[in-house]
């Protein structure tokens, strides 16, 4: 008999991400979509996990994070948010910043609540509003180009206007993403200050995605939301070591926030891993201390805006207009240039079928035409960001494909030798 399967579960369609690896294996495409670096974990934190694994450190460890790694974490976040975060009551280790944002909707948002979500959005986002019974309400970016400069993430702006429209008496948070995925965009501390007095005018929990936090370039600030006068008290930060320290596989994420938020937290969290991997937290904390210590973040950044601009020169060659991002490790890049073929079936299945196909290709948001014409035709993959709007505001990323360049260098000129092949129009 057919398994029945939770009613939770429906209206979660396949991602995009399902269907560009799969093109991405049958085209043998160039991979700048998915957004993890292909180039090894730095060695002090890898001989670290090493060292902790011999020194048996292989138990289970405190349920809301190994003691030296929220210490770790609550010394090197104290003096960036100007004040004394407690590390054994204000910091939650988590299984990556996906189980931080998890746990922070599922502990806070009750059915029949909605949550103010920014569009593009990282899709976990409404996935884990919807599963806790929450609605999400979408106000989207806008991007406004500024005659006579460069484009630039800095200019998605967000209306606050719309941002006050969209509140209501079931509102009970809002999430932000800063720096942002995927235009790279770092709000201002206007911005934020902004947001901060619709938080405080509504009584809104915010939830402040700061994966990126360390990604940073041309001298902008990332300025941290709980930071601001009166937001630690209502504001949840999420971080990821994986985003930090190039191990994305390690699934070592984090919240810190009031004590009274973070035992919330905790109370799912208890039930749903009880605790992480006690070496890899070891091996975090150990980073952590060592990047302290270092020029680690400010290298880290350094080299990642080399890559930023190696590939936006190689997308303006290609025709291709990148928005240069202010952060974050992902570009946006405008495609008014690329001439879409009209659609063409297979015509495997009949003149009926033919039709039909050609229909459904047409059908596709035009952003996600080019991004398989890109795969199919150079080899060349990205991710249309149509994926990261609700419908009635898809059409936004007609012109938008997102870039990835947190990648190795050979990986890049490979990129930058399949852009050349895109002729722009005359």
């Amino acid at each position: 008999s057919r398994v029945r399967h939770a009613r939770r579960l429906d209206n979660y369609p396949p991602s995009v991400w399902e269907t560009i690896t799969e093109m991405v294996a049958r085209h043998d495409a160039v991979n700048l979509g998915k957004g993890f670096p292909n180039w090894p974990a730095p060695d002090f934190i890898k001989e670290a996990a090493l060292a902790a694994i011999s020194a048996d450190l292989n138990q289970y460890t405190r349920s809301k994070g190994h003691p030296r790694l929220v210490s770790a974490l609550a010394s090197t976040f104290s003096p960036l948010l100007g004040r004394a975060v407690d590390a054994n009551s204000e910091v939650l280790v988590t299984v990556g910043a996906c189980e931080a944002l998890f746990l922070s909707i599922m502990a806070l948002v009750d059915a029949g609540d909605e949550v103010i979500v920014l569009e593009p959005f990282f899709d976990f986002y409404p996935a884990q509003i919807k599963m806790a019974g929450g609605t999400p309400v979408f106000v989207p970016l806008r991007f406004e180009r500024v005659e006579g400069e460069e484009p630039s993430s800095a200019h998605f702006r967000l209306d606050m206007e719309e941002v006050e429209a969209a509140v209501t008496e079931r509102t009970r948070m809002i999430i932000i993403n800063t720096p942002h995925n995927p235009t790279g965009k770092i709000f201002s501390r206007q911005e934020l200050e902004e947001i901060a007095a619709v938080c405080k005018k509504h009584n809104l929990i915010a939830i402040s995605d700061e994966v990126y936090e360390w990604m940073v370039y041309d001298k902008n600030e990332h300025v941290r939301l709980a930071s601001l006068d009166g937001m630690w008290e209502r504001t949840l930060t999420i971080g990821s070591a994986g985003k930090t320290f190039s191990a994305t596989g390690w699934k070592i994420g984090w919240a810190f926030g009031p004590h009274e938020l973070i035992d919330l937290l905790w109370k799912v969290h208890q039930n749903v891993a009880f605790t992480i991997c006690t070496p890899l937290q070891e091996a975090v904390a150990v980073a952590f201390e060592h990047a302290q210590s270092s020029t680690y973040f400010c290298d880290y950044a350094d080299e990642l805006l080399r890559k930023r601009n190696f590939l936006a020169a190689a997308m303006k060659e290609s025709g291709i207009t990148p928005i240069i991002p202010q952060g974050s490790y992902f570009m946006i890049g405008l495609t008014d240039s690329i001439d879409l073929p009209a659609p063409a079936a297979s015509g495997a299945g009949g003149a009926a079928e033919a039709e039909a196909e050609a229909e459904a290709d047409a059908a596709l948001p035009r952003d996600f035409r080019v991004a398989y014409h890109l795969i199919e035709h150079h080899r060349l993959a990205t991710i249309p960001p149509a994926a990261f709007y609700s419908a009635p505001h898809k059409h936004l990323a007609a012109s938008f494909l997102r870039f990835c360049f947190c990648k190795t260098d050979d990986v890049l000129e490979a990129a930058a030798a399949q852009l050349r092949s895109i002729a722009p129009k005359q």
